[in-house]
């Protein structure tokens, strides 16, 4: 890495636009405004769907230090994504990256550990109370959680019907978050100290 300062490589969604025949990425402007508040000295890049291979050199070429996996759709819907971020995850762990996982980004944390999905009930446009470290109430718009906590992992938090909601590597700076912080209407004070620790 070149310098010091945090560079964060943020994944984006695939989406098919009426009247025009080639995938778009996107990124919701949410996330924008989240980083500019919890982490305003820092840069961040949009990272497109590029897959296995030119992913990784895209991180390289930009001096990505940090990552975040956004939610947005489940897996399986656009396999050129889920390479992407399994292939960035795999870049993240032999370089020790510290990696944000959000919702779809934490399924794919766990798919990558070998932890399989499974449905979820009243999990959809909904919110919830937390328990374990985290203890306020989130926002959840998941079809899918996790069946078990991947190896290496630990559990910080789950909701009130007993689905994980919340996992920290035991060595690694990566954490997984159920809930979508950048769609808090004001952002929640504990999503943004929790973030600037993770990528202190």
């Amino acid at each position: 890495m070149q310098n010091n300062r945090l560079r964060i490589g943020v994944t984006m969604r695939v989406l098919e636009t009426q009247g025009y025949y080639e995938p778009r990425d996107a990124l919701a402007h949410d996330w924008s405004n989240l980083l500019s508040v919890a982490l305003p000295t820092a840069s961040w890049l949009p990272i497109p769907n590029l897959g296995i291979e030119v992913a990784q050199i895209y991180c390289e070429k930009w001096d990505i230090n940090r990552l975040i996996l956004t939610g947005g759709d489940d897996i399986g819907v656009s396999p050129i994504r889920d390479e992407t971020e399994q292939s960035l995850l795999k870049w993240a762990r032999e370089r020790a990256v510290p990696v944000l996982g959000v919702c779809r980004g934490m399924q794919m944390m766990a798919l990558s550990a070998g932890v399989p999905l499974k449905p979820v009930k009243d999990h959809v446009r909904t919110r919830h109370q937390l328990q374990g470290d985290f203890v306020h109430e989130v926002n959840s718009f998941h079809n899918f959680g996790l069946s078990d906590c991947p190896l290496d992992f630990e559990v910080s938090a789950i909701s009130i019907d007993g689905e994980i909601e919340a996992i920290r590597h035991s060595e690694l700076h990566w954490e997984g978050w159920m809930w979508h912080p950048e769609r808090e209407k004001p952002f929640q004070v504990a999503d943004i100290k929790r973030l600037q620790r993770l990528f202190a």
